[in-house]
């Protein structure tokens, strides 16, 4: 087969790794906190976890879950809470106990919890307080036998825990109330597996690690299988991209973004555990002013994002007071980089913003642009060793070089398929194994890849991945509307921001009806920004809304 639309490997570059150097993920973990034991592993709100810390404490709840009544292994266990330290211990807890991670947006609104809770199938739950009464609202809906619940300053030093713990609950008022039939806190779990030392569960590559939730042309969230062996290819390969930048042992990367977000999750907590590097959790990065004190202190050498995650801290009073001497390394992913914005970060910190590019179903890494880049040159970059990258027509045909068509990927990171649903799994996967990403891109001459547009009608809202089916199919469901349309228009800062046009049935209608509706039923980035009536939506000959005439530009 004609190979020509394979990457150039940069000097150095492995065109292969080795993605049977380890049998799991847990395997990955278990040979870090041997190596890097005394080293700092998690870092959040002034407390800090070392290796062997984490070796001790996800020990102990992994024993805890693994005695828990009818959890086997392969069982699915839900993980609902912000970047706080309880997040990579009941992460790495669930794995080392042969369990199947389901990463949850706590930001999920009653509906959508409840369909990831079904589907998955997941029998337990480790959830924040804080979220605590969304839980409640759908649980007996759903297969959740068994809750761990934990509060923001539970793994903070005493007295700080305790006056954490006092003011967000009764002082912020950050905790609704709730109530939950049964229930464990998560210190006591702790306690309790602390007791029994956990078994070693035998894992193996083709085991499902985590089912990382995704949209889908449908609207409806599909369960993406990701299996330890694409997990660990993944965390190889990205090692292997960025051996040049890191330090092992000794670098210190700052996440900021969701770990229950996949290019979190694998690019900082898994890759950087991979290499010994500290993670510094952000727990709420919204809050920009807070985020820059919190890097001031920090002589932090690696950070990922999103673009618009950058142009915040970028435009926050302070940023460009920062200590960015120890900055080696920093990576944009999720959505697209822009230009200005690359350009803004290298001329304040001295470090090139380096875009990648990759999707929850590649686990997720497929390109990079070489670490040795020195500006922004307006593509995702090149595939990742062992990965091969083609331009297919819609017949599957592999153009050249300089045309455009669908991105696709093969590799060893490319997920199991969509968990219970072979109908969409088969939309896109073939049968020669390439995994259809529905983005539209070419390749140059020097093999550097350039997304330019995506197949699918999907919105990216601060790196998430919107789909319009679904906002729509809430919409409708409003008494006042006739019809509706959902699409994506640019925002300032990058990215889109969402808008739906509608057709009134009802002229009381508002856009304020609508909005309020909207945040009742879905996750605050899925809100639409702009409500547009109008008297008719444009359609094909059959009927149906032709979305890319909505748009404004």
């Amino acid at each position: 087969m004609d190979k020509a639309w394979l990457k150039s490997y940069p000097d150095g570059m492995p065109e292969t790794v080795d993605i049977n150097a380890y049998q799991s993920v847990s395997e990955v973990f278990e040979k870090s906190v041997i190596r890097y034991s005394d080293r700092p592993a998690f870092s959040n709100l002034g407390t800090t976890l070392t290796y062997s810390e984490m070796d001790q404490l996800t020990g102990h709840l992994a024993s805890y879950l693994q005695r828990l009544p009818d959890m086997k292994q392969g069982d699915r266990v839900a993980i609902m809470m912000p970047n706080v330290l309880q997040n990579p211990i009941a992460i790495f807890a669930a794995l080392r106990a042969g369990f199947t991670v389901v990463n949850t947006n706590p930001l999920y609104t009653p509906r959508e919890l409840e369909h990831q809770l079904i589907d998955s199938g997941a029998k337990a739950i480790i959830v924040m307080e804080n979220f605590c009464s969304t839980l409640a609202e759908v649980i007996d809906q759903t297969p959740i036998q068994h809750v761990i619940t934990t509060q923001l300053g539970d793994m903070l030093k005493f007295p700080k825990s305790f006056i954490v713990n006092l003011v967000v609950k009764h002082i912020k008022k950050m905790v609704p109330p709730f109530t939950l039939k049964r229930s464990v806190k998560f210190k006591t779990a702790l306690t309790e597996g602390g007791r029994v030392a956990h078994i070693k569960a035998s894992i193996f590559p083709d085991d499902i690690a985590f089912l990382q939730y995704t949209g889908g042309t449908t609207g409806v969230a599909k369960g993406a299988m990701l299996t330890n062996l694409n997990m660990v290819a993944n965390m190889q390969q990205a090692s292997a991209w960025i051996k040049d930048g890191v330090d092992e042992g000794k670098d210190i990367i700052i996440t900021a973004l969701p770990l229950y977000h996949i290019f979190s999750l694998t690019a900082n907590c898994l890759t950087f555990m991979k290499v010994g590097a500290e993670n510094y959790l952000i727990t709420n990065p919204r809050d920009m002013a807070g985020f820059v004190k919190e890097l001031k202190a920090v002589p932090f050498t690696a950070i990922t994002g999103v673009n618009t995650l950058f142009v915040g801290l970028l435009n926050t009073p302070g940023f460009n007071e920062i200590d960015f001497s120890h900055l080696k390394l920093t990576l944009g992913g999720g959505m697209a980089v822009q230009k200005p914005v690359a350009e803004r970060w290298k001329a304040t910190t001295g470090t090139p913003l380096l875009e990648a590019y990759g999707l929850t179903e590649t686990a997720p890494a497929v390109c990079i642009n070489p670490i040795n880049c020195l500006k922004y040159n307006g593509s995702v970059g090149l595939p990742v060793s062992s990965t091969e990258v083609s331009i297919q027509d819609e017949d599957g045909k592999i153009l050249p070089q300089g045309e455009s068509g669908e991105l696709c990927v093969r590799g060893p990171q490319v997920m199991k398929g969509y968990w219970n649903n072979e109908d969409e799994t088969a939309k896109v996967m073939t049968d020669d194994g390439w995994f259809k990403t529905g983005d539209v891109a070419m390749m140059d001459k020097a093999g550097f890849f350039t997304i330019l547009d995506r197949l699918k009608d999907m919105i990216v809202v601060s790196g998430f991945n919107v789909y319009p089916n679904e906002i729509e199919a809430i919409i409708v469901d409003l008494e006042g509307v006739l019809e509706v349309g959902v699409v994506g228009e640019p925002h300032p800062n990058g990215g889109e921001i969402i808008k739906a046009v509608i057709v009134k049935k009802d002229q009381l209608l508002t856009e304020e009806i609508v909005i309020e509706h909207c945040r009742e039923n879905l996750t605050r980035y899925k809100v639409p920004k702009i409500i547009e009536f109008k008297t008719e939506l444009p359609k094909t000959n059959v009927g149906k809304i032709l979305r890319r005439e909505l748009k404004s530009t």
